[in-house]
């Protein structure tokens, strides 16, 4: 297993308490939970179960007692309510012999259909049977990561304060999507790993699919725009498996992925003619939960706001492109490299990418200890003075920031005297907005470095990829 050592363990040393525990574990769609769990307990569980897409509470009651009889179960009738169900999973914990009672269920989101009152019968299951125990493993997952939120960990009810243990399944840095990529046997340089991590994010799922002897961009051709690719349909059965009105939620990001920096709530409601009611916070808090997208606060927006920002790698790369290809053009993505439009999204998902990688940037910098703000941060024209715009704004408390330019390229970055014009006007324009104490150290970050000319000087820190790759 790559990775996950930290999440490996926590499970096991729940599997080793003296106690009962309830695990709740949870992530975006393709992250490696159900493979996380399983791997974990050797595919050995007490009782194991998956809700079923889509399907109304007779059909999931339905597949219940068919993983009942899978376990071991010897009754024969079909549960009639998610109270004689869980019952029915107390019967066989009280019959099993093992030390340590583990059971699981996965997709636990799609089983609370309405009106089923499935969550106040999982109430009952834990509060009067399996805590009552002392050697019960429950492990509930879910992708609809809101769901296991709102429903589970942040219940007001019965189940209040009752998960033990709460584990966020993060996708692979860098780092990981490399160990990966060389399990795999893909001869990839990290330069095609950053390629390939600008368009799949750290999702293992989609890494998973990758083959050997095809370039990144060969890959991304046969998963995403042939029409057979595993990926050709992506993005509607993600947003589909995760929200119950993934219209409401396919709206919000398609406003949000117009702009680069994001938009605050106002200019969202604005600019997508979007009604601002509880529906709105709930969408975005869920958003949030699932990683889609991140929320932040820029030093001199207004009234320092809070900015979202969609940062789904996938699904920027399904609006700028797959959207884009009318044609049907099963070859589209090579037929797009070099173009205008492929190196302007190159530089913008490169952004991307280091925003996933700040804690490799900070440890780069030295500086793992110090608090820091992170943002990117844009300035209107005024009084004579031009605008500007910031990829990344590292504000520490240590009375340094870090302006930070991306810059994504296959070979030495070259500064040119524009270029260096213009980073000095950034940083003036910083200064206006940042205490007069506080000093601003340019900071380049590249793949591969730095042409040494006479512009160079002029950059307090480098950080090339490799440094990304920590």
């Amino acid at each position: 297993m790559i990775g996950r050592d930290k999440e490996r363990q926590e499970l096991l040393d729940a599997y080793q308490s003296d106690y009962s525990e309830f695990v709740a574990v949870y992530g975006r769609r393709r992250i490696g939970k159900t493979f996380l769990v399983r791997e974990t307990f050797d595919y050995h569980f007490t009782f194991q179960h998956s809700g079923n897409s889509h399907a109304p509470m007779e059909k999931q009651l339905e597949a219940w007692f068919a993983s009942l009889k899978n376990c071991g179960w010897k009754g024969e009738k079909i549960p009639e309510s998610w109270l004689d169900a869980f019952a029915m999973l107390n019967e066989l914990i009280k019959a099993s012999r093992r030390k340590r009672k583990v059971v699981f269920i996965d997709e636990m989101p799609w089983m609370d259909t309405p009106r089923s009152f499935f969550v106040s019968a999982l109430e009952y299951f834990w509060n009067n049977m399996a805590s009552a125990r002392k050697d019960v493993l429950l492990i509930v997952c879910g992708s609809a990561t809101s769901w296991i939120i709102n429903k589970i960990i942040k219940n007001h009810g019965g189940l209040h304060n009752r998960v033990t243990r709460q584990i966020q399944l993060q996708p692979f840095t860098l780092n990981e999507c490399e160990r990966y990529a060389k399990s795999m046997k893909l001869a990839f340089d990290r330069y095609a790993i950053i390629k390939g991590y600008m368009v799949f994010g750290g999702v293992p799922y989609y890494w998973s699919l990758l083959k050997k002897g095809l370039s990144i961009d060969q890959n991304i051709d046969q998963l995403v725009f042939n029409p057979t690719g595993r990926l050709h349909s992506e993005f509607d059965e993600l947003y589909d498996s995760l929200f119950r009105s993934p219209e409401d939620y396919i709206k919000v990001v398609t406003v949000l992925g117009r702009v680069k920096i994001g938009m605050t709530r106002e200019e969202l409601i604005e600019k997508g003619k979007i009604t601002n009611n509880g529906k709105l916070s709930k969408i975005l808090g869920d958003l949030e939960h699932c990683g889609f997208i991140r929320k932040y606060r820029a030093i001199g927006s207004a009234q320092y706001k809070a900015i979202y920002q969609l940062m789904d790698n996938f699904t920027l790369f399904h609006f700028k492109f797959v959207q884009e290809n009318k044609t049907n053009d099963p070859d589209f993505w090579m037929h797009s490299l070099d173009t205008p439009t492929y190196n302007a999204w190159n530089g913008l998902a490169f952004e991307r990418v280091c925003f996933q990688h700040v804690a490799q940037l900070k440890q780069a910098l030295g500086i793992t200890g110090v608090q820091t703000n992170v943002f990117a941060w844009q300035v209107e024209a005024s009084e004579g003075f031009s605008g500007a715009q910031i990829d990344m704004v590292i504000d520490r408390d240590d009375h340094v920031a870090n302006l930070c330019e991306m810059k994504f390229s296959d070979e030495e970055y070259r500064l040119t005297l524009a270029e260096d014009r213009r980073l000095k006007h950034r940083k003036n324009r910083l200064h206006e907005v940042l205490p007069k104490r506080k000093s601003i150290f340019i900071t380049l970050v590249t793949p591969c470095g730095l042409v040494r000319n006479e512009y160079a000087g002029n950059i307090q820190n480098e950080i090339t990829v490799n440094e990304l790759f920590i």
